[in-house]
């Protein structure tokens, strides 16, 4: 139970810290590992490592696939009129069924100010699917702002690499901040004002019913992403992601994380987007030899594609245990 709390205050913006206590098979191999010994064969097998780098996409390639997957899906059943997919991510029906984005059925109510049926099925219906695939998967595997979000990313780090340009990190408490403030701004004029500004709905429109100005908006963010703050909507602003990585601290879908396997290199968290869901791969900062990742995980992928040890993988909670 602490170790769930503790996930959820590291969302909230808390910074990570080194457990007060480990279990007794991780202070053995974190004391093997900063022996003399144990460092000189972590800092060979980095070499060796680096000697036969091969950076793998896997991961990366089958998200952009399932995003373009799933919005064209959109566009297809609009303009071909088979009424297969009908609205857009922020709510919508799925042959009948009714679904809609956790968040937005949130902001609705609170604008409403009383339960809407409908939304209420869709959200649930929304709910039990992203948990059971894992949280905040939805962050990585189907918003179209989040490709984008990866090209600016790539963009602003071949600047940054040039020294053109420098990160501007803000504080990850702004985005709970946001969060509270985007609920509270709903409540009070009855009108979801984050559902205005949101490039998720503002994107996930514009390819199925057409083009708007509020793209301009998008594209705003993109070059604030590019040239001032790496991540800017995604790890400050989005409310979307936290309502999200409530689902995501009880998915059964989840990356896990194996102490005995780690060089403590670093090249996950250089590749994660929420760098902070990745402490544990810091020397001293694994309370157990194995740990699934923190509630803000968006199981993107990148971090098991950028490890060159296998110590970050994919697992279903349980099946270890039936197999």
């Amino acid at each position: 139970m602490s170790r769930l709390i503790e996930n959820f205050l590291i969302m909230f913006g808390k910074e990570p810290q080194k457990p007060a206590t480990l279990a007794p098979a991780a202070q053995a191999m974190v004391a093997e590992q900063g022996s003399k010994e144990g460092k000189a064969l972590r800092k060979r097998l980095i070499f060796d490592e680096r000697a036969h780098d091969a950076v793998s996409h896997r991961w990366r390639n089958w998200r952009w696939l399932s995003i373009v997957a799933v919005n064209l899906l959109f566009v297809v059943s609009f303009r071909a009129d088979v009424q297969l997919v009908e609205g857009a991510l922020t709510a919508s029906r799925f042959v009948g069924f009714h679904m809609a984005d956790l968040n937005s059925a949130l902001q609705v109510m609170l604008a409403y100010k009383h339960v809407v049926v409908n939304l209420l099925i869709g959200s649930g219906t929304v709910l039990v699917m992203w948990w059971l695939v894992g949280g905040r998967s939805f962050c990585a595997w189907v918003c179209p702002y989040h490709l984008l979000g990866e090209i600016a990313e790539m963009i602003h780090l071949a600047l940054a690499a040039k020294g053109w340009i420098k990160d501007h990190p803000l504080h990850r408490g702004v985005r709970t901040v946001l969060w509270f403030v985007f609920a509270g701004l709903a409540i009070v004029t009855g009108y979801t004002v984050f559902e205005t500004i949101s490039p998720v709905g503002i994107l996930s429109r514009a390819f199925t019913y057409g083009a708007s100005l509020a793209l301009l908006w998008v594209a705003l963010l993109l070059a604030i992403e590019v040239f001032y703050s790496r991540r800017f909507w995604c790890r400050y602003i989005c409310p979307i992601g936290m309502t999200y990585g409530f689902v995501g601290a009880f998915s059964p879908t989840r990356v896990v994380y194996r102490l005995e396997n780690c060089l403590h290199e670093g090249k996950c968290r250089d590749v994660c987007m929420v760098p902070h869901a990745l402490s544990m791969t810091k020397i001293g900062y694994a309370g157990d030899v194995k740990l699934p990742i923190g509630a803000d995980c968006t199981r993107c992928g990148m971090c098991i594609d950028a490890c060159p040890t296998g110590a970050l993988e994919f697992d279903i909670l349980g099946l270890d245990k039936l197999l």
